[in-house]
């Protein structure tokens, strides 16, 4: 590795996922840390780690200047973002080249170019990849209702800019419409920075599904399977699987190649993760994103393939270390977000100090968590505080595995959504493989 010394900019247990792939390859890590954060495991276990700020995440990891006087400060050659805070800005990707430094994920052009969203629609109806039937931005709320007029209600608007399940307002009819239009423009100029916004139809009850995809500076693209992220709250997934069950083979290999022609269109360079919505046996894309994925470790534990690693080999200007023959899924492999969110009281934020914590072990089983006891979960970032991840040579083994784990698990001191997943994974709709994204709203009532 011609890279030595990477930066990561991020916190948690994605840093320390970086972290550790950083010592799998013999490349050095520094992290950073806030206030709330010179204690954490991220911060142990680099080799260095450099104080960025206060505990608020806009004066510490959303902070560029003080990030890249962190890598400057430390040596670092390298800038890994992990997920969340910039790890999709092209601002922070382009001040990292600039500074000299090599950026662990796609260039800044491709990040704005698939980062906005209606570009990104454009961008893959170019490549041939189906979209749901939409919009280009529209800038008023009468522009949107003629434009919902020829999409067909109901619709969505949707932050061009927008993530995470952000800036999304649905509506049904034309009065509905012109009452949300200017909503969904405040929360995205609120959230991104931008309150341009599209339409996009609302299809009834598909399933989320999507495509992991790599490539290298050398023309190499590989998909590495599909993911199942249907079950979510809000916009906000709780339960991942790979690979998607239920799902027709044929269909399968289509949007897996669809994702990475994508990817090869675009010049992508990096790991990132092309998404789509399946309903009667069509695939539809709806947005790229240019960074690793919460939910990584599924794909993992049936292909084998080290993503973080990866990422680090590609950034160096190596070859992808895997070809699309390669890439076998063996297994299935289920993932659950364990957030200090209290479920019983509409999933308040629970930060505090764990009193007690043990963690689920034996055949199979994943934790990916940067938390031990006595740990204080901060007010000021992301609620996820660990991911369970299952891995059995069988669907029904791994679901077996993830009961066992479930109720091994045992965190005290704050409230978690432990206790949702162990009702989840024994839901019918999740045995059977037949959940859709409307199916944990209806569960929740």
């Amino acid at each position: 590795m011609t890279v030595q010394r990477v930066l990561v900019a991020n916190r948690g247990e994605i840093a320390l996922r970086v972290v550790r792939a950083c010592r799998d390859l013999g490349v050095a890590s520094v992290a950073v840390y806030s206030d709330a954060d010179a204690t954490a495991a991220h911060v142990r276990h680099a080799d260095a780690a450099v104080h960025i700020g206060k505990s608020s995440a806009a004066k510490s990891y959303l902070n560029v200047e003080a990030l890249l006087a962190a890598a400057a400060e430390s040596g670092a050659d390298a800038v890994h973002p992990g997920y969340g805070f910039l790890s999709e800005n092209a601002a922070f990707a382009r001040a990292v080249a600039e500074a000299g430094l090599t950026w662990v994920g796609p260039s800044a052009d491709v990040i704005e170019r698939m980062g906005d969203k209606a570009t990104a629609r454009a961008t893959a109806e170019a490549a041939g990849v189906p979209v749901v039937p939409g919009s280009g931005v529209v800038a008023s709320v009468d522009e949107a209702v003629t434009a919902a007029g020829e999409v067909g209600y109901p619709v969505l608007v949707k932050a061009s800019a927008g993530g995470g399940g952000r800036g999304i307002r649905p509506a049904s009819d034309e009065v509905a419409l012109r009452r949300v239009v200017d909503e969904a423009r405040r929360e995205a100029a609120s959230a991104f920075g931008s309150d341009a916004v599209y339409l996009e139809r609302m299809l009834r009850a598909p399933k989320h599904v999507e495509v992991q995809v790599l490539a290298d500076a050398h023309g190499g693209v590989i998909h590495v399977g599909e993911r199942d992220c249907s079950l979510q709250r809000r916009r906000q997934k709780l339960v991942e699987e790979a690979p998607a069950p239920g799902l027709d083979p044929a269909l399968r290999e289509r949007m897996c190649t669809a994702a990475a022609d994508l990817a090869r269109e675009v010049g992508y360079v990096g790991a990132g993760t092309v998404e789509f919505l399946v309903e009667d046996g069509e695939f539809f894309f709806i947005e790229m994103n240019t960074r690793i994925q919460v939910e990584h470790p599924v794909s993992e534990l049936v292909t084998g393939v080290d993503l973080v690693a990866e990422q680090l080999r590609v950034a160096d200007g190596r070859p992808l270390s895997v070809t699309q023959d390669d890439v076998v899924v063996r297994g299935s492999a289920v993932e659950f977000r364990v957030n200090a969110e209290d479920p019983d009281d509409d999933f308040l934020p629970t930060p505090g100090e764990i009193t007690a914590l043990e963690l689920p072990g034996g055949p199979g089983v994943r934790v990916d968590t940067a938390l031990a006891v006595g740990d204080v979960i901060p007010p000021f970032y992301d609620s996820m505080v660990a991911k369970l991840a299952v891995w059995g040579p069988d669907r029904a083994t791994a679901l077996a595995r993830a009961r066992r784990a479930l109720a091994e698990y045992r965190v005290e001191g704050v409230p978690t959504t432990l206790g949702l997943h162990r009702r989840l994974v024994d839901e019918p709709a999740l045995v059977e493989g037949t959940h859709d994204i409307t199916t944990l709203e209806q569960l929740l009532g």
